[in-house]
């Protein structure tokens, strides 16, 4: 996986001048597992964090497509938002549920700060990955049942964005614990640039559901944020790359849950 060579990339690769496409390129190659050739210069988009919305429309558009195609085909609700959910972990290749799970553990690790590190960064799975997983994955899709297939759509779309509206929030704001990915985008980072992050999710505006609704899930993206951020703090000393993919899902299932009770 792209993700997985990237630190030793970075270091080696000489900082050149890159293209706005390089950027978009590299960002996706990070995110997805969508086949675009040869690797985009990861310092593309180490510069460009606040470009992660982008991702969420492509992934989040894959799956409205696969909504409105499964809706006109008469399928079920369930099995619906079972294939949708599905669709979304798999176009990311799971990384950030990796990181939902990763954070489970940390969480119900017992003892000392070093304790709970050890339990969050290593590759080892227990029971509270297991329970985070299992509770954020079926609240997700009791969520998304809820919906019609056109409001479904406009949800998974609007949740894909939210969540990587996080994941930049995270990589600029978030302090890291220790090297790795996250420490080297975050270097680079500018929590200036934000505001363009916010940016990125207005044209979500044009979606066929009530402007309120999609105001709520943007200011609830700043929110969550914040609040995983002060969390990480709390337990963690610092943000790593687990925490910042953790956030991705759990503010999936926060726009899924506004939208299943807000429609």
């Amino acid at each position: 996986m792209y993700g997985f060579c990237v630190v030793k990339r970075v270091i080696q690769e000489p900082v050149k001048r890159c293209s706005s496409l390089d950027s978009v390129r590299a960002l996706l190659q990070f995110t997805t597992i969508l086949p675009l050739g040869e690797l985009a210069p990861f310092e593309a988009f180490s510069r460009r964090t606040w470009i992660y919305p982008l991702a969420g429309y492509v992934t989040g558009g894959i799956a409205a497509v696969l909504v409105l195609c499964l809706g006109f085909l008469g399928i079920s609700h369930m099995i619906m938002a079972v294939l949708v959910l599905g669709s979304v972990v798999f176009l990311s290749g799971a990384n950030h549920l990796d990181g939902l799970l990763d954070l489970g553990d940390g969480l119900m690790a017992h003892g000392s700060r070093e304790k709970r590190i050890t339990a969050l960064t290593d590759r080892q799975l227990g029971t509270g990955a297991v329970a985070l997983g299992f509770f954020i994955l079926l609240l997700s899709i009791a969520f998304l049942t809820e919906l019609p297939p056109l409001t479904m759509a406009c949800a998974i779309l609007c949740a894909e964005v939210c969540g990587k509206g996080t994941m930049a929030f995270l990589t600029a704001l978030g302090k890291p614990f220790h090297s790795g990915i996250h420490a080297l985008l975050h270097e680079k980072a500018r929590a200036i640039m934000l505001p363009c992050t916010v940016l990125l999710c207005f044209p979500l505006c044009a979606l066929p559901v009530p402007i309120e609704l999609l105001v709520v899930n943007i200011v609830m993206m700043v929110f969550i944020s914040y609040s995983m951020r002060s969390l990480a703090y709390r337990l963690f000393g610092g943000v790593n790359g687990d925490i910042v993919g953790a956030t991705h899902e759990i503010m999936r299932a926060v726009v899924l849950g506004i939208f299943a009770i807000g429609m």
